[in-house]
């Protein structure tokens, strides 16, 4: 009960403090709209559900792994972060509560692009039962990407430019705007060690029905990447910070 009531206070205090606010949420909606407009336009005979996929997982990504790394740089500059540390609550529980705002709110802009494209298409065929598991374990592990940015960086200007580069290859090479049998030979093991990769199938194939990688596969993946990451950055902070 009381890893609850600390895991639920540093969650309604996160999302009051840093996802309530007007910046974000507009961000939040803005963000993704202007991804569409941009590939409708770009593409305009082009079908809107093989956009889908694509705008929703740059949308949790860029989310995700922009609140986190800076609200956490941010509470480290100013110490915050530090003492919640020495909180007498679990570490795992801490940590947990501070990505969880950010999952919700990755999970809101992922589907800004399924509302918008219901205005133009039926969307009746979308698998909305794979979809729901799929943004959320994108989401958990691009969350969990921005952890470990967040705990590496010292100030935000050092978590946006971590971010950047490896937000902008993976985009490039998960599949999303060339398929991975299209690139070069030596960069398709790139490719497949990438979280985005499969999260970008998953939603390919419950949108359009079309997978290139196996569905449980690639949610055991997604599940491996989010316990590394998890892992990882709970080790560098128990590295820098004594407990």
């Amino acid at each position: 009960m009381k890893s609850f009531i600390a895991f639920w206070n540093i969650l309604k205090k996160d999302i009051k403090n840093y996802y309530l606010k007007p910046p974000n949420i507009s961000w939040g909606i803005i963000f993704p709209l202007s991804w569409s407009l941009m590939q409708l336009i770009r593409s305009p005979g082009k079908n809107i559900l093989e956009l889908l996929p694509g705008l929703m997982a740059m949308s949790i990504l860029f989310g995700t792994t922009s609140m986190l790394a800076v609200t956490i740089t941010f509470e480290r500059s100013g110490r915050s972060f530090e003492r919640l540390m020495l909180a007498p609550i679990s570490l795992n529980v801490m940590l947990l509560a501070k990505i969880a705002g950010t999952i919700i709110f990755g999970m809101f802009n992922a589907f800004v692009p399924i509302v918008f494209a219901s205005f133009f298409i039926d969307l009746k065929g979308v698998n909305f039962g794979i979809i729901l598991p799929a943004v959320f374990m994108i989401a958990l592990s691009s969350a969990l990407m921005g952890l470990l940015i967040a705990v590496s960086a010292k100030q935000v200007f050092e978590a946006q430019t971590f971010s950047n580069f490896f937000r902008f290859p993976m985009l490039f090479l998960c599949g999303l705007f060339i398929p991975i049998s299209d690139l070069p030979v030596f960069l398709r093991p790139i490719s497949y060690c990438l979280p985005l990769t499969y999260g970008a199938d998953i939603l390919k194939g419950a949108i359009t029905g079309v997978n290139t990688i196996s569905p449980i596969l690639s949610f055991c993946m997604l599940l491996f990447f989010s316990v590394a990451l998890f892992l990882i950055s709970r080790h560098n902070i128990n590295r820098k910070w004594v407990l």
